[in-house]
């Protein structure tokens, strides 16, 4: 190759160079997401709000995750802890956005430390009142998650329309308790007396369901936070002793309930990605309505329906969906 061709190709090449480096300068910085679960990977809420999340917020944004794990440690204490080390997260990767789900990131994070600070917030998954933790702020908006209490009646009183009395049984944990205090309200509004098992272990779980069979329902909120449950073990468990109708409003306690009315967990992810966009496009949380959840989704299990020889309203068996 003669010297002039040589020249000609080092200069293409420099100048192919300095292009894509003159490209990657003007090239806007990606936005930093911070995400902060009150929970831990695993938990089928937690799991189904992230899977609406990275459905929106993939490639649109550098996403770091943080756990606080509080179903598996529901001490305040420890919730303490962890919100502190969340800071340190928020000061080290210095995020555009953050966003909160579920109840202790808020409790313990959002607002003894973020409320009408620089750091735009969205949450989700508070259950059904924000005002507990004083919001809105300047700085923050959010969904609320509402359980269909009011559907899930209207199908059990269709099958007992004489239902006066029934069990809460959930485990022992902050915001199955706030669950509890709400369905009672409601439920009392509407001539229902609501009580309470909230257990520890998978034997006190066992006996409170032999004790609700003593009910006209049992309402199964959620098994989050009992640390020794067996999936199977329950399961043969609800089969053999269960007679009285039982339902819930989360698709996974699908397999020891006969109906349930569930939210959806990606409804709340989605949402939240969606507006953490809208934020770092340019619009204030202040000017973002905080609004509740609006999805809801029916199923039901076969194989408990026909054990207990229950007669679910043929409007129900099809539009639900079948578990498993």
């Amino acid at each position: 190759m003669q010297t002039w061709q040589r020249t000609l190709h080092i200069a293409l090449a420099l100048g192919g160079l300095c292009l894509a480096m003159a490209v990657h300068a003007t090239e806007a910085p990606k936005k930093r997401c911070l995400y902060v679960s009150s929970y831990h990977p695993g938990y089928e809420w937690n799991d189904g709000i992230e899977r609406g999340m990275d459905s929106v917020l993939q490639g649109q944004c550098d996403v770091r995750r943080f756990y606080m794990d509080t179903k598996r440690h529901p001490e305040p204490a420890w919730a303490e802890a962890k919100a502190v080390e969340a800071l340190a997260l928020i000061d080290s990767f210095r995020p555009d956005v953050l966003l909160a789900a579920d109840d202790n990131a808020s409790k313990y994070l959002v607002m003894p430390y973020l409320r009408d600070a620089a750091l735009p917030v969205v949450f989700c998954g508070v259950n059904w009142s924000v005002s507990e933790y004083g919001y809105p702020y300047r700085n923050a908006t959010g969904m609320v998650e509402l359980a269909p209490l009011q559907p899930l009646l209207k199908q059990i009183r269709r099958i007992l329309p004489w239902v006066h009395r029934a069990l809460f049984l959930s485990a022992d944990v902050a915001t199955e308790r706030k669950d509890f205090e709400y369905y009672r309200r409601l439920l009392a509004r509407k001539g229902v007396e609501l009580s309470a098992r909230l257990v520890n272990n998978l034997a006190d779980w066992k006996q409170a369901y032999r004790e609700g069979q003593g009910y006209d329902f049992i309402l199964l909120n959620n098994n989050a936070g009992i640390g020794d449950w067996d999936p199977q073990e329950a399961s043969r468990f609800v089969l053999d002793k269960g007679r009285t109708l039982s339902v819930s409003t989360y698709a996974w306690m699908m397999p020891y309930a006969a109906f349930a009315i569930t939210k959806v967990p990606e409804e709340q992810g989605e949402w939240m990605a969606r507006v953490a966009l809208s934020i770092l496009a340019g619009l204030s949380p202040a000017d973002i309505p905080i609004i509740p959840n609006r999805r809801w989704e029916a199923w039901v299990n076969a194989a408990i329906v026909r054990k207990h020889r229950l007669d679910l309203p043929h409007s129900l068996l099809l539009k639900a969906k079948e578990y498993p």
